[in-house]
């Protein structure tokens, strides 16, 4: 082992080299511009919406007012479990009918299993105009043309399971190990074959993972669908609404809130067993 000469005195480290010395001012330079931006937004945005803090304060009052009348009436529970079951076979039906059709776009948006790059352009496309209207605006739009009900609502969440899965899962498929489709098209298999045997291996549990994601959402959704006319339990909260009766809409409240809870939890069960 070389043993250092003492004759040779070691002084203090000396200034950084010019070459470090712009990439540490560009780098604090980005911090403060970044944070900049950030408060001259958040100055923009407060004063263009009219936020006042002072006005939400005096609000509270009213708002724990308004929660001490839903003290709940479990008379209203015969009328809340129909809906309640119809809510969840619209997010059922939603997340099976969007995982149908959503698998091809999943491979036609993706890079590396993709036909050409016109139809992936024409897929990335198309879902991103389905991702750009949210699900409750699909139910107010439908549920006059199909009919006030869960249709409109089943419709609305395939189209919202469509567009979000196919995002979430195209890039799973981009992500892939390339190994396995480089040696299957080596052999000549044709692009089924290998998505076959070289993708859907890869991305099964992660596929598996998204589909009981965007369920656990579409429940939650369904809730709110059923507000413009789509089926399902949100066609009671107008009901209660409209006749003052919250007594019953906190009966609701309650039921839906512990139901969505189980539905969390046994999707995030599932979800932590496959990955």
């Amino acid at each position: 082992m070389a043993v250092p000469d003492p004759s040779v005195v070691q002084g203090p480290p000396g200034p950084p080299s010019p070459e470090r010395r712009p990439s540490l001012t560009a780098a604090r330079l980005l911090n403060w511009s970044t944070w900049a931006a950030i408060a001259v937004l958040f100055g923009v945005s407060v004063q263009q919406t009219n936020f006042n803090l002072q006005v939400v304060l005096e609000g509270t009052g009213d708002f724990l007012r308004f929660f001490s009348r839903l003290a709940p009436d479990w008379r209203a529970l015969p009328q809340i479990w129909g809906p309640l079951v119809e809510t969840l076979q619209i997010a059922w039906l939603g997340t099976v009918f969007g995982t149908i059709l959503g698998l091809p776009l999943i491979f036609l948006a993706s890079f590396n299993t993709t036909v050409n790059g016109p139809v992936m352009f024409v897929s990335r496309s198309i879902l991103t105009l389905l991702r750009s209207i949210p699900d409750l605006l699909y139910a107010a739009i439908l549920a006059p043309i199909l009919m006030i009900g869960p249709l409109p609502g089943v419709a609305a969440l395939t189209l919202f399971t469509m567009a979000v899965l196919a995002k979430l899962a195209s890039e799973a498929v981009e992500s892939i190990d390339p190994g396995p489709l480089e040696a299957l098209k080596a052999v000549g298999a044709g692009r089924n074959r290998m998505i076959a045997y070289a993708v859907l291996p890869q991305i099964g549990a992660t596929l598996t993972s998204f589909i009981l994601y965007v369920f656990e959402i579409n429940v939650r959704a369904s809730v709110i669908i059923g507000l413009v006319g789509a089926g399902g339990i949100g066609n009671l909260i107008n009901r209660y609404l409209s006749f003052f009766d919250y007594s019953g809409l906190g009966a609701l409240l309650i039921v839906v809130f512990f139901v969505v809870l189980a539905i969390d939890q046994l999707s995030v069960f599932l979800r932590s067993r496959l990955i």
